[in-house]
């Protein structure tokens, strides 16, 4: 079994499957798409709380640079978002 982490390109990995905080992110995303209300408030809690733990993971163990840069934007979006919302 190899130790190498699946995505592409295989050298040094840009993309890869969604992991599960990813998918919980995206399950809040669709979710609140649809919806308003109460429903969409609490369905957009779950996407950013997803969307900030796959960050987190992907700033403190992404597989090279370009991956910690992506979790650092990642994490920044989430607080400008979660800051937006609680000064409305």
């Amino acid at each position: 079994m190899s130790t190498r982490p699946s995505g592409w390109p295989a050298r040094y990995p840009l993309f890869q499957p969604p992991n599960p905080p990813l998918w919980f992110a995206l399950a809040g995303w669709a979710v609140a798409l649809p919806t308003d209300g109460s429903v969409h408030a609490y369905a957009r809690a779950v996407f950013y709380t997803g969307l900030a733990a796959w960050a987190f993971g992907e700033l403190t163990s992404g597989v090279n640079l370009a991956r910690r840069v992506v979790g650092a934007a990642g994490l920044v979006y989430v607080v400008v978002k979660v800051g937006d919302a609680l000064g409305a």
